[in-house]
């Protein structure tokens, strides 16, 4: 017999979520993620995916994905301590060294992992994060692990950050003090402002941290949002995810070897997490080589989002502050973004809706993720979907 205690907490908080808007339903997708891809049947243009490069459904990569099968297997076989670090594994961190501009790499089993197994193993009870509120969960998770105290900061608040940089030094409570940014926020696309965050770190000595999640492989020509303002050898963190641009899975962290050096025998993911697959490792490896080979589907990536951009702020959608490719639709309400996501499906477009906790409430939102792969005539599509049903529902 299970827990009716449990039961009752599960029955009564998933109808709440229900009736406020707030639960999300998975949409199973039959075939490869790409421009368009198939759910229950029906294909759509995909407007949902971070496949930022479409890289996920790239040939090359899965040439050496099905030829590292044959020649490694299909697992690693155990934890990167033990023996499950491949000779995959060392040359992806190469590979992924060079690219971010760094002395070493550790690669990690996802973007998510990083976060958790990076802050806390550097950051402990006796000092302090200055962590931007919108930060991604993965951020704030990591933070919470570390134990260290969590400084919210005004998002790119730049003078609500030095006044708690300086607060927090002046206590003397704290050993170290770090500083923790997305380089681009997911939900709105703006950038996180390096240059004026660096300047600070260095007044007040601050450890620098910066999730590149959604910058790795869109900003700097692919390189990142630290490549994009230059400055490689003032950040001590760079860390990113090779599920997004990059199209496949797991995480890194980029720095100076010591810190590579300390993850490798401290953070608890590296330790006692089964290291990611062979055909992941070489696939990733494949991915970052030609983004380092050539700019064109980065370019091809933001000629895409400009036009889309475009066409969506002409029809009258509030597009918000985005400086990147990720194009939100802001609506508001979270019943009203939910609809709206409902009937772009049904006129077969996929753009799937974003409400809290994801974003703040009151600011729900259909998030538009354009890529290297979409032609003008899909988007074209799009754009005629997104005007037909805005009039119908009055938003626009």
């Amino acid at each position: 017999m299970t827990s009716k205690a449990l039961d009752n907490f599960l029955d009564e908080n998933i109808t709440d979520l229900k009736e406020r808007g707030l639960y999300n339903e998975i949409d199973p997708v039959q075939g490869p993620n790409g421009p368009k891809i198939t759910i229950n049947g029906k294909e759509l243009i995909n407007l949902s995916s971070n496949n930022y490069l479409g890289l996920a459904t790239d040939e090359r990569l899965k040439e050496v994905a099905k030829q590292v099968v044959d020649s490694h297997g299909v697992g690693a076989g155990a934890v990167r301590t033990i023996n499950g670090t491949l000779d995959l594994h060392i040359e992806l961190e190469e590979k992924l060294a060079a690219f971010k501009g760094t002395e070493a790499a550790i690669s990690y089993q996802s973007g998510f992992n990083c976060n958790m197994a990076a802050i806390s193993a550097v950051m402990d009870k006796n000092d302090a994060i200055l962590s931007d509120e919108l930060n991604h969960a993965s951020i704030i998770d990591g933070c919470r692990l570390s134990k260290a105290k969590i400084i919210r900061v005004n998002h790119s608040d730049m003078e609500d950050l030095r006044q708690k940089a300086k607060e927090a030094v002046e206590s003397g409570q704290y050993n170290k003090i770090m500083v923790i940014t997305d380089g681009v926020f997911s939900m709105d696309g703006d950038i996180a402002k390096l240059p004026e965050i660096v300047e600070i770190a260095e007044e007040f000595d601050l450890i620098t941290y910066v999730d590149d999640a959604h910058g790795s492989g869109v900003l700097g020509k692919g390189a990142g949002t630290v490549k994009h303002f230059g400055l490689q050898d003032k950040v001590d963190f760079q860390m990113g995810t090779l599920s997004k641009a990059i199209g496949v899975i797991g995480g890194y962290v980029a720095g100076k070897s010591n810190l590579i050096d300390w993850l490798k025998v401290r953070s608890r993911p590296f330790l006692f997490s089964t290291a990611v697959s062979p055909a992941d490792a070489v696939a990733s490896t494949k991915a970052i080589e030609l983004l380092m080979e050539s700019t064109e589907l980065n370019e091809k990536l933001w000629d895409n989002a400009n036009y889309l951009k475009e066409g969506l702020k002409k029809i009258g959608f509030d597009i918000g502050v985005s400086e990147t490719p990720i194009t939100p639709c802001i609506i508001g309400n979270e019943k009203e973004a939910q609809k709206f996501s409902k009937r772009l499906y049904e006129e077969g477009v996929y753009a799937k809706s974003i409400v809290f906790p994801t974003v703040p409430r009151g600011t729900g939102r259909v998030r538009n993720m354009p890529t290297a792969a979409h032609t003008k005539e899909m988007l074209d599509e799009a754009i005629a979907v997104y005007e037909k049903v805005g009039k119908e529902m009055g938003l626009i």
